[in-house]
């Protein structure tokens, strides 16, 4: 189990760092299915906030600060937002919906970049910020709402890779509080012998990236960005409707 489990780590912090998102959607599915719903969740956002803050001191001259704010603050508001809405509405419904608006957004998105004008302005950081927040609160996928608004936006690569760092240690770090608040702040029951070898998986997971990463062209990270959205928002869709269907 500890090799699946530090296997999985390792393979999401190599995302990260090569596309800026996308280690929750990799790591996440083995994590929950071998440490269970709670730990495994904790588990992938503890690892995750790590991963991007071993990441930003490498980034940071490219990020945005500015937009960051614009980003992360209506995030924070609609992570609480995404609290409350979780608690009033049912799980699975709430995942079928989130799933299928970042479908549908990134497609329709994708289909009108190429001959309409950039998003530009604080407007559209916003309300993808807030959208982030909401959707990361309700079906753990924050990222595909930020990869809808880089398309958008015809945000540059390299910038938003970067300023996507600093975007999920905040909204990781809020999301860890409020479950930790939750709970008692009890820990996840894993092992203490374990957490050396998910160190160790991470770090070489972000070596590996980090060799990699200026060989990768910068399409190629975009498009691996918006298939890893794509995954996403059909993973909570999918996630949800089968739960539906169970029920």
């Amino acid at each position: 189990m500890l090799i699946a489990v530090a296997a999985s780590v390792l393979t999401g912090a190599f995302a990260q760092r090569i596309t800026g998102m996308g280690f929750a959607l990799i790591a996440s599915p083995i994590l929950v299915v071998l440490l269970g719903p709670f730990d495994g969740v904790i588990v992938v956002n503890l690892c995750a906030v790590l991963s991007s803050l071993l990441i930003l001191p490498r980034v940071r001259r490219d990020v945005e600060w500015r937009r960051f704010v614009w980003l992360v603050v209506p995030a924070l508001v609609g992570s609480t937002a995404g609290v409350i809405v979780a608690a009033r509405l049912p799980g699975p419904a709430l995942q079928v919906g989130v799933g299928a608006l970042v479908l549908v957004a990134l497609t329709v998105t994708l289909a009108i970049s190429r001959t309409s004008t950039p998003a530009t302005g604080p407007a559209p950081a916003i309300v993808a910020g807030a959208a982030s927040g909401l959707m990361n609160a309700t079906a753990g996928v924050g990222g595909p709402a930020l990869s809808v608004y880089a398309v958008a936006s015809r945000w540059w690569q390299t910038g938003f890779a970067a300023t996507a760092q600093p975007y999920f240690v905040a909204i990781g770090t809020a999301a860890l509080v409020g479950k930790f608040a939750a709970t008692g702040w009890a820990p996840p029951a894993l092992d203490p012998g374990a957490w050396p070898w998910l160190l160790a998986a991470l770090v070489t997971g972000l070596l590996i990236g980090e060799l990699l990463a200026p060989r990768v062209p910068h399409r190629a990270a975009r498009v691996a960005v918006i298939t890893i959205a794509y995954l996403g928002g059909a993973a909570a869709l999918i996630d949800g409707a089968m739960e539906l269907t169970a029920a």
